[in-house]
């Protein structure tokens, strides 16, 4: 933890990360920050201690790189740090569909870019940041991706090959569920439930379903038909879930994130 970091793009999910790492263990005087506006800067400096310094400055003095932008703006960012960024540095993308040849393209050449995808539940520490190598990145510096995104939740390494599958499961997958939760609870109004009551059943069965996912080493169809006796409630549900073409729509719409995935690596933004 002697190396320096700079987080370029502090929003939520890079403050996330800068928060992780701290917790982790990271001193302060070892992290640096870029922010568009002045008094953002001064909130990550009064809350975390960091120092806020401009794109340049970071790419000339820091070890890593996370570049935690908008993918419409990575191109501009990369324009900015290529002057600045030697090879012996390492860039993190945490951009959704930024390819690591396409930030390789724009730096020096050898220079190691790692590529990550994380979701948003790395503010609450819960996170899953699926990790791939570009072409110049050693296990050492995948090593060091998985050290800092650790920090807020699971980290899981796959062959960049399957990234845009992992952001339309992994990375979108948390508004999937906030969807469902949505429906359900409209649902509980309809039969009668004040919408606090139905939202609080429904989100601390998302909880004990999803613990139970984890923990307990049991197949989902195991879990679901524990919970679905014969001619109950459970049956009838799924029987509806299913003559609506649920299971379906759910592979259509991870297949439209796939695809809006590889549109953004085209440059289609």
């Amino acid at each position: 933890m002697t190396q320096t970091v700079a987080v370029l793009g502090t929003g939520k999910i890079g403050e996330a990360l800068l928060s992780g790492m701290i917790r982790a263990g990271w001193r302060a005087r070892d992290l640096l920050v870029t922010t568009r506006r002045a008094e953002r800067a001064e909130e990550l400096r009064t809350r975390y201690g960091v120092e806020a310094v401009t794109n340049a400055e970071a790419a000339k003095s820091a070890d890593i790189l996370i570049l935690a932008v908008k993918p419409q703006d990575m191109g501009r960012l990369l324009d900015e740090l290529a002057p600045h960024v030697s090879a012996d540095r390492l860039v993190i993308s945490a951009a959704a569909g930024i390819t690591t040849a396409f930030i390789e393209d724009s730096l020096a050449a050898g220079t190691p870019v790692v590529r990550v995808m994380p979701n948003t539940p790395v503010l609450v520490d819960e996170g899953m940041s699926v990790i791939s190598a570009g072409s110049h990145a050693t296990a050492e510096h995948l090593d060091h991706a998985e050290e800092i995104f650790g920090g807020v939740g699971k980290t899981l390494r796959v062959p960049e090959s399957q990234q845009d599958a992992a952001t339309a499961l992994s990375g979108s997958g948390p508004a999937y569920f906030y969807f469902l939760v949505e429906a359900m609870t409209d649902a509980g109004i309809l039969l009668g439930l004040p919408r606090a009551q139905a939202h609080d059943l429904i989100v601390q069965a998302a909880i004990g379903a999803a613990v139970m996912l984890r923990d307990s080493g049991e197949h989902p169809v195991k879990l679901r038909e524990a919970v679905t006796s014969p001619a109950g409630t459970t049956i009838s549900a799924i029987r509806e879930l299913e003559n609506h073409g649920v299971r379906a729509a759910l592979i259509a719409a991870l297949e439209a994130a796939r695809d809006r995935s590889r549109e953004l690596a085209t440059g289609n933004g």
